[in-house]
């Protein structure tokens, strides 16, 4: 084996032992949370609330949970800017496509209701 080899082998050696390592603590702390957003979902069951108010609550706490894990199990949180972009963007606009479309379904079935009255 030559030098130049050696060289390139030792650096990608390096490479696989220097990766990103992040401390335990942080990992037990997620899951923490990540449980005590659980029992608030289920305490608002719990709690028998209803309405928009229950629909808003649970909506949240899921998003607060989907939030952390894609923020440090899937290390979203030190990734380049442009490919948390790639991966969270896309989505977030099916996202809004479909509420332009709950909006548009809504606008429709009022506007039928309205001229065409309520029988068949």
């Amino acid at each position: 084996m030559n030098e130049t080899t050696a060289h390139a082998h030792i650096q990608s050696g390096q490479q696989l032992q220097t990766g990103q390592q992040h401390p335990i603590r942080l990992y037990l702390f997620v899951w923490g949370l990540l449980f005590v957003l659980s029992a608030f979902s289920y305490m608002v069951d719990y709690l028998g609330l209803q309405g928009y108010l229950r629909w808003t609550l649970i909506l949240l706490f899921m998003m607060l949970k989907a939030g952390l894990i894609v923020a440090v199990f899937m290390h979203m949180a030190w990734e380049r800017l442009a490919l948390v972009y790639a991966i969270l963007l896309p989505p977030l606009l099916v996202l809004v496509f479909v509420a332009l479309m709950v909006s548009e379904a809504d606008y429709t079935i009022f506007t039928r209701l309205a001229f065409f009255g309520t029988g068949p």
